[in-house]
């Protein structure tokens, strides 16, 4: 509450040091909706708004023209905003109504999710959803009143379309940090001098969206002008994230117009001076412009080639389908404040995790591979090639890649909580699973690993199931994450062999871990382990120097063979569980690490065994024996030779933690 009252404070003070240092700013309307309130009495979303407004106060008084920040990342209360000063005006009118706008929005419009407020020098917009760009709803259309004098409104609007439009693709294409763009054009409505009327435009657009956004916006927002203000002198469209205005007066500010001394030339000598002078900045900015337009063709044309060249040596054949999903380096930094040490979540296999934002407010994590890392590449390439091809619930979403020289990024959703070994395997986060959750949990991510295996275009056999593997969102939903050790095989093929052998020992079958041979029935054998884990909080995996032979499997078995399952129960949930539900758990886990891969049910089967409760399951035999370093060791050395230096580090070297899409809690 203490922060709170500073925030009003804060508004307040700078209501009035506006107020009284310049001309109030010239109110236009404001988007209300009465359906989107909020409680009162809700702090939390009241607190996030009032520090959102006053980040923005705060961004104009430092001499931003522009900004879009972020209140309560990731939760229900979250609310983002962003405000734009018109282009021409100097920072002080900026600040100015900036200040001014950040405490009339919630004046006039009190207790809202959303409002958005126009003046003529600025915007300010909240929102707790996503303003689509090029949307024209929320909106509002202004006119001045006033009629063109002449019966050729059609001509009139036929002109003005083309003239609006032009002013969109100059301000879409602008190579500046502003989206904006004004002109004028001579409008000759009947063929007679006497019928010549200038028009005077401008059009603006939050900068943050593309081009081409921009450009939709701005012609979508020209276009309501023609329903709203047919035939009038001047109007405006007023739109979430673009502007565009057009008027017989010059409304706008100009600073390349020279303004007349004594002693200036008059009469015809002015003409004349005026007239050479006009010609010579034409020839000099026209051939300026032609060298600079060559020079932009010529290396928008090799930068364009170095593009296709690098698609091309990272994709192949595939590169062109995947062009939809790449993302520029410029975007990805923006988003994640240039990979700030703050935005960095996790250290995975392959390079560094960063949390970002994107312009359309969406959260995302940025997996950045790193340059010194010799098989991250072919991650990198393999992790593209598959996941963008996958659509579940229980798999994370790629959301698109970063491919520009030796940079390269897999662009995924945020997903808030975490990883399941930050949970389980940690005796006091442990205590925040209850048993509904993880057998949800176990539920997801066996559907998970029955859509790759049976309903994906491609039968897909992921090879790193683990804990470390499983990301948890906000409702403590699983997805499966990191495919980049996946292989795809043929639907009508049920396994594969390799001689490198990627994982981490203690979720890896007998027959993957020493003769380099897997199937579905390896990803079975992996699940069989979490499931284990996820009922006992205990871990299977160790160091291949352990003598201890007694691994998780081992008492499973033993407690399983003995009738006393419950005894693997973690102990925080032994008495509130579903003794029931977690008996059958523990058998389909025994199941799923049977020694012959052939023993093992298939993940169809594991999910109808999960998702009917009178199904009978089979009697599980003992699982496989525990890999003793020295056996493996041996087998590694006698089987696959040259790559057992690499394949027993990897493995021995097991349970070094994934990269998370999270925050640190």
């Amino acid at each position: 509450m203490l922060f709170l009252k500073h925030s009003f404070l804060f508004l307040f003070l700078f209501g009035c040091l506006a107020s009284s240092s310049s001309a109030s700013p010239n109110y236009n309307d404001i988007y209300c909706p009465n359906n989107k309130t909020y409680e009162s009495n809700n702090t939390i979303f009241n607190t996030n708004l009032n520090v959102l407004l006053s980040t923005m106060v705060t961004n104009a008084t430092q001499g931003a023209d522009t900004y879009s920040p972020i209140m309560g990342f990731g939760t229900s209360n979250a609310v983002n905003g962003a405000f734009l000063c018109r282009g021409d005006v100097n920072s002080t009118t900026c600040m100015d109504c900036v200040t001014t706008a950040a405490t009339d929005i919630t004046r006039r419009c009190p207790n809202q999710t959303e409002s958005i407020i126009w003046y003529d020098e600025c915007m300010v917009r909240y929102t707790n959803r996503y303003f689509a760009p090029t949307s024209i709803v929320p909106r509002a259309n202004i006119n001045n009143g006033k009629n063109i004098s002449t019966s050729k409104v059609d001509v009139f609007n036929q002109m003005l379309l083309g003239f609006l439009g032009g002013l969109a693709g100059e301000a879409g294409n602008s190579q500046t940090s502003k989206m904006f763009a004004t002109g004028e054009a001579n409008f000759n409505l009947s063929g007679g001098t006497n019928k010549v009327i200038t028009v005077y435009g401008l059009a603006q657009c939050v900068p943050g969206v593309t081009n081409v956004q921009c450009q939709d916006c701005l012609v979508n927002a020209s276009r309501t002008l023609l329903t709203c203000c047919e035939g009038k002198q001047g109007a405006r469209a007023l739109l979430a994230w673009c502007n565009i205005r057009y008027d017989l007066q010059r409304f706008y500010n100009i600073t390349d117009e020279s303004a007349s001394t004594p002693g200036s030339p008059s009469g015809k000598n002015k003409s004349k001076s005026k007239t050479r002078a006009v010609l010579i900045v034409v020839l000099v900015t026209g051939s300026t412009l032609l060298f600079c337009l060559g020079c932009y063709f010529v290396m928008r044309r090799s930068s364009w080639r170095k593009y296709k060249t690098l698609m091309r040596e990272n994709f192949g054949k595939e590169s062109s389908t995947l062009e939809s999903l790449q993302y520029n380096l410029a975007t990805i930094e923006a988003a994640t404040k240039k990979f700030s040490p703050e935005n960095k979540i996790g250290k995975g296999g392959f390079g560094e995790v960063y949390k970002g934002i994107l312009v359309d407010g969406r959260e995302i994590a940025v997996k950045k591979l790193s340059q010194t890392s010799g098989q991250g590449a072919a991650e990198f390439k393999n992790e593209v090639l598959l996941i963008a091809k996958l659509q579940h619930r229980n798999l994370v979403t790629l959301i698109g890649f970063c491919l520009k020289e030796q940079e390269k990024m897999l662009i995924y959703e945020y997903v808030s909580n975490k990883s399941l070994d930050y949970f389980l395997f940690d005796r006091n986060k442990s205590r925040l699973l209850h048993w509904f959750e993880r057998y949800k949990i176990i539920e997801g991510i066996a559907h998970g690993i029955h859509y790759l295996h049976d309903h994906s275009r491609l039968k897909i056999i992921h090879r790193d199931l683990k804990p470390s593997n499983v990301l948890l969102d906000d409702n403590m939903n699983p997805k499966i994450s990191d495919f980049g050790m996946a292989r795809m095989v043929a639907l009508d093929q049920d396994r594969g062999s390799t001689n490198r052998i990627v994982g981490t020992y203690g979720y890896m079958s007998q027959e993957y871990a020493m003769h380099g041979q897997f199937s579905e029935k390896s990803d079975v054998f992996s699940f069989g382990v979490i499931i284990l884990e996820i009922i006992s909080s205990k871990k299977n995996a160790r160091s291949l120097l352990s003598n201890n032979t007694d691994d998780l499997l081992s008492r499973a078995w033993r407690q399983w063979r003995d009738q006393t399952p419950l005894e693997l129960i973690d102990k925080d949930i032994k008495e509130s569980c579903n003794h029931k539900e977690a008996i059958k758990c523990i058998q389909i886990g025994l199941l799923c690490v049977q020694e012959k891969p052939d023993d093992r049910p298939s993940m169809a089967n594991v999910v109808s065994y999960l998702t009917s409760p009178s199904a009978e399951l089979p009697v599980p035999g003992e699982p496989t024996k525990p890999m003793h370093s020295g056996i493996l060791q041996t087998a590694v050395a006698g089987e696959l030779s040259s790559t057992s230096t690499s394949t027993v580090h990897e493995m021995s070297s097991s349970v070094v933690p994934s990269s998370t899409f999270s925050d640190n809690v």
